[in-house]
């Protein structure tokens, strides 16, 4: 019997188990990463992609045998704790994904051992901080304080204590805190009529997300300008909290359900009365489009979120396909480098942004579709940060290659981290979001 790679199929995703007693059971725990970590021995694929399998065949080459019985058990939290979740492996190389019998999940045997780790504990207080963005951010933009926050975070001596004692790494550029928050200064325009597309909701909710509302504001605004200019009727969701990727990444499946129960009944209400919902940062998008439909698999206000959610790109480009989008570009972008984000790639959606920024005039865009190694929280944390920079660097090179106007992601942390990597350079970093606004003279 010939079994063909499970990645030729149309991979399927299993739901994950997480509330059974079998998913926290540490023996149990072990022998599914015994068996997954033999597989991935025995191939090997994905050695280029990341940090966490080079450290695994590692271990396997340099222990007593030379295969993975010569590995101390204990060693592979050091796999678990350098992956961060890109998925990458499940979505563009590994052969033996589910329908392949032998139903390899990295990602999510990763996501359980991350789950185990956290309730066994102690958990680091870096990893809840910059796992609480919501909570951080709504401290850090109040007025006065958020002066205070971003000049600390410029000084070498904050950032010197920051690295020896909460291990965020000195070097690590982070993103400024803004003095007005994107869902207290937006203003949405609900007044145009309603023109539903054969592919697309005439109506738009927008998730504002922990980054672009407390971080950069000015892509949400960008995004509103977009749909105005389009005539489409937007307005934000009526009250949100953070989607739950940073606690998914950090193993913290309880806060993830806590925030699905804040987030899923509003948005779903939305979903119901026939709104788009979009969501500017992929992450968080994904969170609703996949990570919660496996976690929550039997809640049909999850799938019903899950199927309203766009990317900004897929709707826009959709629209254009449904003969609603204006054309009307009045300003070219000349050279544009474009870096896919991992969690964009994964939703399997085709290049939509590019496919959008090639219809403005004059402009040319080169893409690179290839993990930036920022990865949210990871790359922040002193011990990954040079791992992270390392990662990068293929892509560091390939965005300054084509001498770009503009750098750009889809991923706002990665295209600072871009930017960061690259170091000198004329190319302004810009979201695509942005580019489009500029491009319609707005």
């Amino acid at each position: 019997m010939t079994v063909r790679e499970g990645s030729l199929e149309s991979p399927t995703r299993h739901a994950l188990d997480w509330k059974s007693a079998d998913f926290h059971d540490e023996p149990k725990l072990f022998k599914e990463f015994e068996r997954i970590f033999d597989i991935c021995h025995g191939c090997r694929r994905c050695v280029n992609l990341c940090t966490a399998f080079p450290t695994l065949f590692d271990l396997i080459d340099e222990g007593a045998t030379g295969e993975l019985d010569g590995v101390e058990k204990s060693r592979f939290w050091d796999v678990v704790d350098r992956c961060y979740l890109c998925d990458m492996c499940y979505m563009t190389k590994c052969p033996y994904v589910p329908p392949h019998p032998w139903n390899v999940d990295f990602p999510h045997l990763m996501l359980r051992g991350k789950a185990f780790k956290f309730r066994k504990g102690p958990v680091k207080v870096r990893d809840r901080l910059l796992s609480s963005t919501d909570a951080v951010g709504k401290l850090a933009t109040i007025p006065v304080v958020v002066q205070f926050v971003n000049a600390a975070n410029r000084t070498g001596i904050t950032r010197d204590i920051m690295h020896r004692t909460l291990g965020v790494h000195r070097d690590r550029v982070l993103p400024e805190y803004a003095s007005s928050r994107f869902r207290r200064a937006a203003r949405p325009d609900a007044s145009f009529p309603v023109k539903d597309g054969k592919t697309t909701p005439g109506k738009v909710a927008v998730f504002a997300t922990c980054y672009i509302n407390y971080n950069e504001p000015g892509i949400g605004h960008d995004l509103l300008k977009i749909l105005a200019h389009n005539e489409v009727p937007a307005m934000l969701v009526e009250k949100e909290a953070c989607c739950g990727m940073p606690k998914l990444e950090l193993g913290d499946l309880d806060s993830v359900a806590r925030l699905k129960d804040l987030n899923i009944p509003v948005l779903a209400r939305l979903a119901h009365a026939g709104y788009a919902i979009l969501s500017a940062v992929p992450s968080c998008t994904l969170m609703f489009k996949q990570e919660l439909p496996l976690m929550f698999p039997d809640e049909p206000d999850v799938k019903a979120v899950a199927e309203a959610m766009f990317d900004p790109f897929e709707y826009l480009v959709l629209r254009h396909k449904d003969g609603l989008l204006r054309t009307d570009f009045s300003r070219p972008l000349g050279k544009v480098s474009y870096h896919v984000p991992c969690h964009l790639r994964v939703q399997n959606l085709g290049q939509k942004t590019r496919e959008l920024l090639e219809k403005i005039p004059d402009t040319r865009v080169t893409t690179v579709e290839r993990c930036s190694g920022h990865d949210g929280t990871w790359g922040v944390k002193s011990e990954y940060f040079d791992q992270s920079m390392k990662i990068g660097r293929p892509v560091f090179r390939q965005m300054a290659e084509a001498g770009p106007d503009y750098v750009s992601s889809d991923c706002a942390i990665a295209g600072r981290h871009i930017t960061q990597g690259m170091g000198e350079t004329t190319a302004r970093k810009q979201h695509p979001l942005t580019l489009v606004r500029i491009a319609y003279g707005l």
